[in-house]
């Protein structure tokens, strides 16, 4: 199992900015991801970034606001969020997956971003 502790978060006007951290420790994962969950809605994946290679997925509602990244040496991944809206407001949590083909199997536990308008 990886250890994932998250940290950032917050309450932010329209318009702003948040940055979220996530660190890991314990055994090798191949990608992490942020997700979100919104009351009375499913969780969705935010953004995902390949470890090692560094390569970065987005979904279409942060394309342009939201950056992905990843310190490799401090195990750190880092969610960038720009020109944040309500819509943005949201539980998010960090994931890992063991493998490029498993599913996320290890999960921090969650930080809240509200966005006022």
């Amino acid at each position: 199992q990886v250890q994932l502790v998250e940290s950032g978060g917050g309450l932010v006007q329209a318009g702003g900015s948040l940055t979220l951290s996530c660190t890991a420790s314990g055994r090798t994962f191949s990608s992490m991801g942020w997700f979100r969950q919104a009351p009375g809605k499913e969780r969705e994946v935010v953004a995902s970034i390949r470890w090692s290679m560094g390569r970065t997925y987005y979904a279409d509602s942060v394309k342009g606001r939201f950056t992905i990244s990843r310190d490799y040496t401090q195990n750190t991944m880092t969610l960038q969020m720009n020109n944040l809206t309500t819509e943005d407001t949201a539980v998010y949590y960090c994931a890992s997956k063991s493998t490029t083909m498993s599913a996320y199997d290890s999960w921090g536990q969650g930080t809240q971003v509200t966005v006022s308008s």
